[in-house]
């Protein structure tokens, strides 16, 4: 078992890499997309945010901000209220119903005269119970891979462990040079493999979902999902250095500096004879220096084509005149603390 390095007393960051056994091929288009709906989906419940991500056909890496669990529970402990809301993240069908009505009764008792019935200790036992499965790397990643492995396992049915182990962890400083570093790595995986040239071009990875503009699985707009979690948490390490002082930082503000990072530690290099150093398959010399040239911005027509894939996957497109009647004529299928169509597209100048 491999060793890892845990700080649950403070805010920590780590990146994360798990393999398939055997290092099989078996992490197809779909088997993606279902992994990266589950990890939005646990990263919510489970209090953690994935800074940036990249999911290959036989194993991701993760860098995932771990915040400091005693603190946030003691600012901010687990209600009824908030507890009804995390739970059609992690349950669905009958699941979810067995535990809303679980929840629904140790209210109902919570409010009753009948003290002898311990009702209020019912309550907290429960909160207790989904409190201690929140901000921690560990059960993040357990119930992550768990709940993929199952859904992978009837799909292609087959029995036993997909995975070669639990999983690696390396403890990374919470400062901008090391987040980054780390960061660059991770989106740099796909241009390393050779599958592209331009990580904004490999949908799987937390740079490219940044720039096409995320995408919402849950119908709603929560504080660390699709396009919020791929934007903040880029951003947010940016945010850390001098070059955010007096400005708003957004992942617009802040794009372009990271597409120079990746371009700088992503350059090809070949192999040294002399030294011995081997080569890494990269971009050109030619195309970095495009790139830095341009101050890492993308073109209106480059963001255009990696949002593609959300304008063929959406509701519905046009002004907000337009999108305000189509969410007020079909306003049963939202969400009821959705009161706003859609937002605009962002970027670039359109």
């Amino acid at each position: 078992m491999p060793r890892r390095l845990l700080r649950p007393g403070v805010e920590s960051y780590y990146h994360c890499v798990s393999r398939v056994n055997g290092k099989s091929r078996s992490l197809r288009e779909r088997e993606k997309r279902h992994f990266h709906e589950w990890m939005r989906r646990l990263e919510e419940f489970c209090g953690v945010q994935v800074v940036t991500y990249c999911l290959m056909e036989n194993h991701f890496h993760l860098l995932v901000r771990v915040p400091c669990q005693e603190t946030i529970v003691a600012a901010k402990p687990l209600t009824a209220g908030r507890l009804r809301e995390l739970l059609p993240l992690i349950y669905r069908g009958r699941e979810l119903r067995g535990a809303l009505q679980e929840l629904d009764r140790a209210e109902v008792a919570a409010t009753s005269s009948n003290l002898n019935l311990g009702s209020g200790t019912w309550l907290a036992e429960i909160l207790d119970r989904y409190e201690a499965r929140r901000y921690s790397l560990s059960i993040f990643l357990k119930e992550l891979k768990q709940r993929y492995t199952r859904w992978h396992n009837r799909r292609h049915q087959r029995v036993g462990t997909l995975w070669e182990n639990r999983f690696r962890s390396v403890l990374v400083e919470g400062d901008e040079t090391a987040l980054l570093t780390v960061a660059a790595y991770i989106d740099l995986n796909p241009v390393r493999a050779g599958i592209v040239s331009d990580p904004k071009d490999y949908r799987w990875c937390g740079y490219a979902e940044a720039v096409a503009g995320g995408a919402d699985v849950f119908g709603k707009t929560s504080q660390w999902s699709g396009e919020n979690a791929a934007r903040s948490g880029l951003a947010a390490i940016l945010s850390r250095s001098s070059f955010a002082v007096n400005r708003r930082v957004t992942w617009r503000t802040t794009a372009a500096r990271y597409r120079m990072l990746l371009f700088g530690h992503g350059e090809r290099r070949d192999p040294n004879e002399q030294t011995g150093a081997p080569g890494r398959v990269g971009m050109s010399r030619e195309k970095v220096e495009e790139e830095l040239a341009r101050g890492g911005e993308l073109s209106v027509c480059d963001i255009l084509r990696c949002k593609v894939r959300y304008l063929t996957e959406g509701v519905a497109i046009g002004s907000a005149e337009f999108l305000q009647q189509v969410f007020e004529e079909n306003r049963d299928h939202f969400s009821e603390k959705r009161n706003i169509a859609g937002k605009a597209m962002h970027g670039s100048d359109w």
